[in-house]
């Protein structure tokens, strides 16, 4: 059983990205949100009105390719704050579980924990609430709460990057 749960998710983690009709477009209203971060705090999309945020909703903490998006995301993060952009790592891992990932890699942002999915099912990174893992997809959420971009073809090592080239 554990196999076929593991080449499940493998196969989930590989599939090519499916661009799909009902997700969320520039200039749609972004979900309201509260989610608990790494150390159990709960955080809200209340809270960051009037504050532009990239939210990545990434599959595990701690494997190769959220890893290598993390780093980059973390090795730009000087840059986004001088956009005036903060951000928040998604996964339907546990607060204790996105608390090691963010020390082990040192992330000086918050990783959140959605093991519900509600959220994720809300913006296109689940499709339902028994999905075993988040699909890769970002949004950059502006001031007024409203979608500026979505990134549902995310490749890791390159995704801070693509961020940073939109905010110029």
């Amino acid at each position: 059983m554990r196999r076929l749960a593991a080449a499940a998710l493998l196969l989930f983690l590989l599939a090519p990205a499916v661009v799909r009709a009902d997700l969320l477009q520039p200039g749609d209203s972004f979900p309201s949100w509260t989610l608990p971060d790494q150390t159990g705090t709960p955080l809200s999309s209340s809270q960051l009105a009037g504050t532009r945020y990239l939210i990545w909703f990434y599959p595990k903490a701690m494997t190769p390719g959220c890893t290598a998006e993390g780093q980059g995301l973390r090795d730009q993060f000087a840059k986004f704050q001088q956009a005036g952009v903060k951000i928040y790592g998604v996964s339907f891992d546990v607060p204790a579980d996105n608390a090691r990932f963010v020390a082990a890699e040192q992330f000086p942002f918050s990783l959140l924990s959605d093991t519900q999915r509600e959220l994720a099912r809300q913006v296109g990174a689940a499709d339902s609430s028994t999905q075993p893992v988040a699909r890769r997809i970002s949004y950059l959420v502006g001031a007024d709460g409203k979608v500026i971009k979505r990134y549902d073809n995310v490749t890791p090592a390159t995704h801070a990057t693509d961020v940073l080239v939109d905010l110029k």
